[in-house]
């Protein structure tokens, strides 16, 4: 996967809160593979010198985050900090719409990404797969969009997929990455094998009963979702097709 210029080789984008340990989130991380780490700057005060050796030690890109902001405000200056502490333009844009649901405010999320892409940042929204939030994203100046599977934290996989479908269908040369709500390695495989370029999750490894093998099971999950995805799955059909044929077959009288 390629995004702002810059090679990925893995498909699996991971989230650094809510482990148990320093120490699990470091086993977790090389268990999963994943090139990309999250980091939220607003809900974790950057984590203290200590986290961001441990996030450095791994040798994963670092994506800092803007988690918990609800207007452009808070999310261009959330996004100003961490460039300053992480050293990078790279940027994760939230800006929350709803508490509940945690469903962005995708009005306050283009503005947002307008004015940060504006400054030199390289998106990546956040957002729902609403076809016309994801033109005017691009408009914005990103070139990455970030579809959520399931609001934040909730584990229900894919709720939407004919609309997840026809956002890849509609965006085919866009790096698309699903972001939030996988709870199960099955429903990674299923947005892989959809055609979507990478998973971003959290939850599901973090707060599992063993994250590091829950990160492993992911990797393999995404691993083989992609795979099964380039190799070309088989469509459905409505009925039934014998798979051993019928001509030539000896006739018994």
């Amino acid at each position: 996967m390629r995004v702002y210029g810059t090679e990925i080789a893995s498909r699996l984008l991971l989230g650094t809160a809510q482990y148990p340990s320093p120490a699990i989130l470091a086993e977790a991380v090389a268990a999963s593979g994943a090139g990309v780490l999250t980091v939220s700057l607003r809900r974790e005060g950057g984590g203290g010198a200590a986290f961001r050796e441990l996030v450095a030690r791994t040798g994963c890109r670092l994506l800092p985050n803007t988690a918990g902001c609800h207007t452009v405000k808070e999310a261009v200056t959330t996004a100003q900090m961490a460039r300053e502490l992480f050293g990078t333009n790279w940027i994760k844009l939230e800006v929350i719409g709803h508490s509940d649901s945690l469903q962005p405010d995708v009005f306050a999320l283009v503005e947002a990404a307008r004015i940060l892409a504006a400054e030199g940042f390289s998106v990546f929204p956040y957002t729902t797969e609403d076809l016309i939030v994801g033109e005017r994203l691009l408009a914005a100046g990103c070139e990455v969009l970030m579809p959520w599977g399931a609001p934040i934290g909730s584990g229900q996989g894919l709720r939407t997929p004919s609309a997840l479908r026809a956002m890849r269908a509609h965006f085919p040369g866009v790096p698309l990455i699903v972001d939030a709500g996988i709870g199960a390695p099955s429903q990674a495989a299923q947005a892989m094998e959809m055609g979507f370029d990478a998973v971003l999750l959290n939850t599901a490894v973090a707060k599992a009963g063993d994250p590091v093998a829950m990160a492993r099971a992911f990797a393999r999950a995404i691993e083989a979702g992609a795979e099964a995805h380039a190799a070309g799955l088989m469509p459905p059909r409505d009925m039934a097709v014998p798979s051993t044929p019928v001509l030539g077959l000896a006739e018994f009288g």
